[in-house]
């Protein structure tokens, strides 16, 4: 008598023909991707999401373009008025109070940076503080043997609050930490450059790229944090 062949359980991280073709074609698994996805609009909406970028970019492209065809004068012009349209953005999406008068009040501290120095490259010389900022606390973190990647990213990554004694996690914040010192460090130096040079269109360029590739840092450190902190049966057994 012949017994039927056991049923093929399709589920994620159960072994059957769509498992071993992704092991194959080295695709990753259900979970993996889902935590990929998840983590990349996690780190998407700490920055706003496009539609805040944009709107946090607004101001600068503004003051940029208006400077290069117009002027200083014009561009303090334009900037005020795209800094509170921007506000009134920020408040029509229900975003925090908060973040709408910040962006306020840093348009505000900028335009007055310039406005005194009388020339556009001085628009940036307060947001420069940012990374002298990150590159002290990275530095101060790591002297006290707490990179800062685990402090920023272990609570949204629903690690253990011992991350520091699991390895495995510890080594995903030091490299993490490392790689944002790095960053930190060279906008730092480039924006030191271009400031110097009397570039303000570069550094514009640079206030509005440089965001988006610490979102990216941060989402890749996010993935890479939940992996280890919930590694998946399947990859453990691999």
């Amino acid at each position: 008598m012949t017994h039927p062949a056991p049923p093929v359980d399709h589920r994620p991280g159960r072994t059957g023909h769509s498992a071993t073709a992704r092991r194959l074609l080295g695709m990753p698994e259900p979970e993996a991707a889902s935590t990929t996805r998840t983590a990349g609009r996690t780190a998407l909406d700490r920055v706003g999401g496009p539609v805040g970028l944009a709107v946090a970019a607004s101001p600068t492209v503004a003051f940029v373009a208006v400077d290069a065809t117009a002027g200083l004068v014009p561009a303090l012009a334009a900037l005020g008025v795209t800094a509170v349209a921007a506000g009134a953005v920020r408040v029509a999406r229900r975003e925090p109070t908060g973040a709408a008068v910040a962006g306020l009040v840093v348009a505000a501290v900028c335009a007055g940076s310039a406005a005194l120095a009388g020339e556009a490259r001085a628009f940036f010389l307060p947001t420069m503080l940012l990374p002298v900022v990150f590159v002290i606390a990275y530095a101060v973190t790591f002297a006290l043997r707490r990179p800062l990647m685990g402090l920023m990213v272990n609570p949204l990554a629903s690690g253990p609050r011992d991350w520091q004694g699991r390895p495995a996690l510890r080594r995903v914040y030091t490299v993490s930490s490392a790689v944002g010192l790095t960053l930190a460090t060279a906008n730092l130096a480039v924006r030191v450059v271009f400031y110097v040079a009397d570039q303000p269109t570069t550094l514009g360029a640079l206030q509005v790229g440089v965001p988006v590739l610490f979102a990216v840092h941060f989402a890749v450190t996010l993935v890479a944090a939940r992996r280890a902190a919930n590694p998946s049966p399947v990859l453990a057994t691999r």
